[in-house]
Order: C-alpha cells, then sequence, then structure tokens
C-alpha cells in the first residue's frame, strides 16, 4: 500500500516538473497550465490543433499557439536548448514530438499567425490525406522551421495590419 502511494506521489511530482503531457485523458493538460500564448495572447485551446509547447534545458517550459509564434521564442531566448518541443496533431489535438511529426507546409487552409500554413501530424498516412484535400507539401519539423522564419517579417506585418483594423472595428484579437 505505502509503495502504491509513493510511486503515485513520486510520479505526480515527475510529471509535475516535466510539463510533459501524458496519454489522452490529459490532452490539454498544457493548455491548463499556459492558456495563452505569451507573445499574442491567442487562447491555446481555441488553437490546440497548431500549439506547441517547449521545454528548455533550464527547466523553464512554454506554450505558443503556433509555430510562429515558437520561432520568436526561439530566437529571443538563442542562449536556451529546446530539450523536448510538442506540437499539436492537427487532427486529433495531442501533443506529439516536433522532430518526429510529419509536417505540411501550405495548402487552402489559413495557418494560424502566417499566411503559410504549417500543420503536424503524427502520422504520415494523416499528413497524405490533408494534403490530397487541402494540398500543400511533405515537410519536416526543421523546413517547417525554416519556412516560419523566411515569413517572418511578411506574417508581423500582417498580424499588425489585422490588429489594426480590429482595433478601429473596436474587436479583440484573440
Amino acid at each position: 500500500m505505502k509503495k502504491g502511494v509513493l510511486f503515485v506521489a513520486l510520479f505526480s511530482f515527475l510529471v509535475s516538473m516535466t510539463g510533459v503531457v501524458l496519454g489522452a485523458d490529459d490532452i490539454q493538460g498544457d493548455i491548463k497550465k499556459e492558456p495563452t500564448c505569451k507573445y499574442c495572447g491567442m487562447d491555446r485551446g481555441k488553437f490546440a490543433h497548431s500549439r506547441m509547447l517547449v521545454v528548455y534545458d533550464d527547466g523553464s517550459v512554454l506554450g505558443t499557439c503556433s509555430i510562429h509564434c515558437l520561432a520568436v521564442d526561439l530566437a529571443l531566448n538563442i542562449d536556451k536548448t529546446p530539450t523536448s518541443t510538442q506540437v499539436g496533431d492537427f487532427n486529433t489535438k495531442k501533443l506529439i514530438d516536433a522532430e518526429k511529426a510529419f509536417w505540411v507546409i501550405g495548402g487552402n487552409k489559413p495557418g494560424v499567425m502566417t499566411k503559410q500554413a504549417k500543420w503536424a501530424f503524427e502520422s504520415k498516412e494523416d499528413a497524405e490525406k490533408f494534403i490530397m484535400m487541402n494540398g500543400g507539401t511533405l515537410a519536416t519539423f526543421d523546413e517547417a522551421m525554416k519556412a516560419a522564419y523566411e515569413s517572418m517579417y511578411a506574417d508581423t506585418k500582417m498580424i499588425r495590419e489585422k490588429r489594426k483594423m480590429m482595433k478601429m472595428k473596436g474587436t479583440s484579437h484573440k
């Protein structure tokens, strides 16, 4: 009995310290911890299909709404090394390893914080089905990050213009 309680306590402590989401029952656990994106303020629950979660070598954890906002953070924190980078699977919204994911760049679905969408899928088959239905190109995480950096200026300009229009209309950007 004592070993069981000790195991549960230790397991809970480790999960809380790493910030890693485990299992289908806790798909939204990272969203509870970081409900909005630090950079744009967007609701990470609403964008669970594009959200990202990075754990750095200093133990800090950051949740963003998209690969665009992750690219901003990686550029600003050049001296921190990611030890884990996860992304929401486009279909299931479950966090998956961003480096092992099958990414689709482009297509006709509007992206999050970008003109050129970048979506992640746990399986190659799901990515290929998406491409057949929506267009786009199969890519790796490195290729998706490179595309995010290459479009940073245009995307930031687009976001700034959208926010200016919303401000004039009296609506929120979130």
